[in-house]
């Protein structure tokens, strides 16, 4: 189980909250949406939209002021997250492990460590991603079989990692491996942008059915060394990476679940303006029942997923234990997303099904929310669990 929560940035006044949602607002309308459907059909990474990002500061929202970030607070992040997915999803993933790695840097991290990799996350000069997954350890984390062997000062790192979103690109990344005290974080740099960096190999690049133009990758270890003082919070974060990672992962179910909010609201946007305009036996659609009825359950669970989320961001800014209310957000807004994107689809019809709108983006992109951060059938156990715990 994780760990007691550490403490998150200070409160964010409500009005500095709503200037930088509305900033990415802006920014997402402006820049985004016009390009985000030719970025996706290329699964093209968007170079002039992430630098744009790094200017904006939305690599250090959450990363405090004395270490060059923005220090904002969750419930900020979770409004960039749900504008960032609102133009197009994959953006937000650019975000996701970046802030995990960041937070366990924050929670975790010695001085040192906090001091020569933060400042370079805040400002995105440095990316961070997370490398937790393997072919037999996905849902099952404790099997992992990735190994750190210690020899002198040092240890040689041995494995294969799956699905690493950010991997390629990333120059920071939070290794799981097992060592004999048991599964460790370590932080392993890495030369950003290249294929193999001494002993690691980014050695193919996953496709997917959608959640395009931002890569996932499988990274192999083959004897790479690196520094004792790299293990994650120095000698007492021996053995202890799981619960340090499950307690990060509670940030990353929410950032998922204010993903799919975004997407949900933007299919459910994208569905109210055709029914306004389509028009069949001799009325717009909007004003035939069967459609309003649609509009009507989708527009309820979507605003239903953003109180949820709320809760989840709120509950974890205040720095108390939110498994429960973060499974609940990620399970519920993630369900909504695909439910909602597949009315969206079935109100614009034929047209829903072509490239020519965003509505087959919504569709594709939406199932990756029911299976991140943990399946939403792991996430129903995690919530009956807790529910018979309290």
């Amino acid at each position: 189980m994780p760990e007691p929560r550490l403490p998150m940035p200070p409160a964010t006044d409500p009005e500095t909250r709503d200037e930088i949602v509305a900033t990415v607002r802006a920014f997402v309308r402006r820049d985004v949406i016009p390009v985000a459907s030719a970025f996706e059909h290329a699964d093209e990474f968007p170079v002039a939209l992430v630098e744009t990002m790094k200017q904006m500061g939305l690599f250090g929202v959450m990363i405090p002021e004395e270490r060059g970030g923005l220090g904002l607070d969750l419930p900020t992040y979770v409004g960039v997250i749900e504008e960032l997915s609102y133009g197009w999803m994959s953006l937000s993933g650019v975000l996701n492990t970046h802030f995990i790695t960041a937070l366990l840097l924050m929670w975790h991290g010695s001085p040192d460590q906090q001091a020569r990799w933060l400042p370079r996350l805040a400002t995105g000069e440095l990316r961070g991603c997370l490398s937790l997954s393997e072919a037999d350890a996905g849902t099952d984390t404790r099997n992992i079989s990735c190994r750190a062997t210690r020899d002198g000062d040092e240890y040689t790192i041995s494995g294969t990692k799956m699905w690493v979103t950010n991997g390629l690109r990333a120059g920071l990344i939070t290794l799981a491996a097992r060592t004999d005290e048991g599964i460790t974080c370590f932080m392993v740099e890495k030369e950003p942008d290249q294929a193999s960096t001494a002993g690691i190999t980014v050695s193919r690049n996953i496709a997917k059915l959608g959640y395009k133009g931002l890569e996932t990758v499988e990274m192999v270890y083959d004897g790479h060394r690196l520094p004792a003082d790299r293990v994650l919070g120095g000698a007492e974060g021996l053995g202890r990476g799981l619960p340090y990672i499950l307690g990060a992962l509670e940030v990353g179910r929410i950032n998922i679940a204010a993903r799919a909010v975004g997407v949900a609201r933007a299919a459910l946007d994208a569905s109210l303006a055709y029914a306004k305009q389509r028009v069949t036996m001799g009325k717009p659609i909007g004003e035939h029942q069967a459609i309003q009825l649609k509009l009507a359950d989708m527009a309820t669970k979507v605003e239903a997923s953003r109180l949820l989320v709320a809760n989840a961001a709120a509950k974890k800014q205040a720095g108390l234990r939110c498994d429960l209310e973060a499974g609940m957000a990620k399970l519920f807004a993630s369900e909504t997303a695909l439910e909602v994107a597949t009315d969206a689809m079935r109100i614009h019809g034929g047209v829903g099904y072509t490239t020519d709108l965003p509505i087959e983006r919504y569709y594709r992109d939406a199932p990756l929310m029911i299976i991140g951060e943990g399946t939403n059938e792991i996430q129903r156990l995690v919530i009956a669990r807790n529910l018979l715990a309290r």
